[in-house]
């Protein structure tokens, strides 16, 4: 069984695999019930998702009238960067899944600093989040981030305002970098130190697609396919304490990931690692 951890300081015990909605955003109804038998497969009890993908907010809502909304943990995203605009998509975002309050609502990618000064502006996004948690809208705030500064830009993010998640690239590869790494250890402990649930994406990440990005998989990088080495990328992830995974943004990959998760064992070595990154020809998505 995928075992289950507290999610911060929320109260909640979700199970350290999450289901990433992204999965969902083309996914067909087959698809996407085949996604659901799996969740339930499985016992996830944490869905995300986002405004900004696709039809996955939609085809949450199903889930959520069949299995009852209590079931879920529930969380999605704002991209907007102004009041206006994320009180407008959030909102949307709970009629779309057919519910009166997410449980985390969460500022997407907020990394570039533009966006970032517009976001925390006395009429910016954050604004509209923080109103949303005092309406009962939402239950807490995250913040979200892709990108070799993200780390940077979500310390400053808590300095700012004590976010309840956030959500970053981690992976083997991308561990590689002494100086991701090193910022990723020190961040981890401030998060841990606060009690702010850790999400983590791009477990199971390959390279940089090479050429042009095909319609599947979905993921915006290439991906590990065969079940070992999503093995032991989804063990990388899980062997370290504290870290939740968030499962890839395609639907065919989500019985391995879950598998793998289900499974479990204990973190690879590095010499495993090495080999996998050696005879995959692994890169870094980030560089």
């Amino acid at each position: 069984m995928i075992p289950s951890a507290p999610f911060g300081r929320t109260g909640h015990e979700s199970r350290r695999t999450i289901f990433g909605g992204a999965a969902l955003g083309k996914a067909t109804d087959a698809e996407a019930d085949r996604a659901l038998e799996l969740v339930l497969r499985y016992q996830l009890d944490h869905l995300d998702t986002a405004a900004s993908y696709g039809d996955s907010e939609l085809r949450i809502a199903p889930w959520l009238a069949r299995e009852g909304r209590d079931r879920f943990f529930l969380a999605t995203k704002t991209g907007k960067r102004t009041y206006a605009e994320a009180r407008d998509e959030i909102r949307l975002s709970l009629r779309r899944l057919g519910t009166d309050h997410v449980d985390l609502i969460q500022l997407h990618n907020l990394v570039d600093e533009g966006e970032w000064r517009q976001a925390f502006a006395p009429d910016g996004a954050l604004r509209a989040a923080v109103e949303a948690r005092d309406a009962g809208l939402a239950r807490f705030i995250g913040v979200t981030g892709h990108g070799l500064s993200v780390l940077r830009r979500h310390r400053e993010s808590l300095e700012r305002f004590p976010f309840d998640s956030v959500l970053f690239p981690y992976n083997a590869t991308q561990l590689a970098d002494p100086a991701y790494r090193d910022e990723a250890e020190a961040f981890i402990a401030l998060c841990e130190s606060r009690g702010v649930a850790i999400q983590t994406i791009k477990s199971i990440t390959l390279a940089p697609w090479s050429g042009e990005r095909p319609d599947r998989p979905s993921t915006w990088y290439e991906p590990l396919t065969d079940q070992r080495a999503i093995d032991l990328a989804v063990r990388f992830v899980l062997g370290r304490p504290g870290l939740f995974l968030n499962t890839a943004s395609d639907v065919t990959l989500l019985a391995k990931i879950l598998d793998a998760a289900d499974r479990g064992g204990p973190p690879p070595t590095d010499a495993e690692m090495a080999e996998l990154v050696r005879s995959r020809g692994m890169a870094p998505l980030f560089a």
